[in-house]
């Protein structure tokens, strides 16, 4: 496992069976780039393969889970190579056999909060931001827009996608999107609370149970985010405003929308 740790640059990885932690580390906000993807990708492999794993946490160190996906890579030349990191990431946290928690805190948002939002059960400060902000950049967030509906509802997933409003972490509970808030000194406590109850059950039990729980989802969810994929490469980054949107951004001014 040390030499699985040591390769890591972007975040923790911390194994102590029967759980694995992984803490995304890019201060100071967490911003997934293309070498967190790999971490990741490269720490789920190795989780999967231990048979006496049967938890994985993800959190995020200092003030933030993580304000999402780096914007530079949204850039033509790179978009490509990084949907498809970054969905190889969500895919392999979906379709893990381990029962995956996410304790959030702080900005979570766009990618932040897709990873967040797929794992089995999420622990969220009261006081924590949510948000799909994807939709200011002239963007939009694929995996939000495959899964998010079945979470909180098409009219709210609809809302959240459309406007990119910020919830607290007490309203993303209210609505579904985190199984529990809580008061921020409160998120350590009610992970050991679950993760307590996990670990009298049996880890067979848990991984074949969630298998047969997410059955009719993940058809949906392999397809639809491909479609999505499939849409914002084909049509969404070929228009003016996307690129506009990236640009305005890394330049830190408003965005001029030439399609109107």
């Amino acid at each position: 496992m040390a030499s699985v740790a040591s390769q890591l640059t972007r975040i923790a990885l911390e194994i102590s069976p029967p759980v694995a932690r992984i803490t995304l580390r890019n201060a100071p906000l967490n911003v997934i780039d293309l070498p967190m993807m790999e971490d990741l990708t490269l720490s789920l492999t190795e989780i999967e393969a231990q048979r006496e794993i049967s938890a994985i946490i993800l959190s995020g160190e200092g003030k933030a889970f993580s304000a999402g996906v780096d914007v530079a890579a949204h850039t033509p030349d790179k978009v490509e190579g990084m949907l498809s990191k970054f969905h190889g990431v969500i895919r392999a946290i979906v379709g893990t056999k381990k029962v995956t928690i996410a304790a959030v805190h702080g900005p979570c948002l766009g990618g932040g909060a897709e990873l967040a939002m797929v794992c089995d059960i999420v622990f969220t400060a009261e006081s924590a931001q949510w948000g799909f902000p994807e939709i200011k950049l002239g963007c939009y967030p694929p995996v939000a827009c495959t899964a998010l509906a079945a979470l909180v509802g098409q009219k709210r997933a609809a809302e959240l996608i459309l406007t990119g409003r910020t919830i607290s972490g007490r309203e993303a509970a209210e609505i579904g999107l985190a199984s529990r808030a809580v008061g921020g000194t409160e998120l350590s406590s009610a992970l050991d609370d679950c993760l307590g109850r996990l670990q009298k059950l049996s880890p067979a039990a848990l991984s074949i149970t969630k298998k047969a729980s997410y059955a009719w989802d993940s058809m949906h969810f392999d397809k639809g985010l491909a479609r999505a994929e499939r849409i914002y490469l084909e049509e969404l980054m070929q228009t003016a405003d996307a690129q506009e949107g990236i640009r305005a951004f890394m330049e830190k001014r408003e965005p001029k929308w030439a399609e109107k």
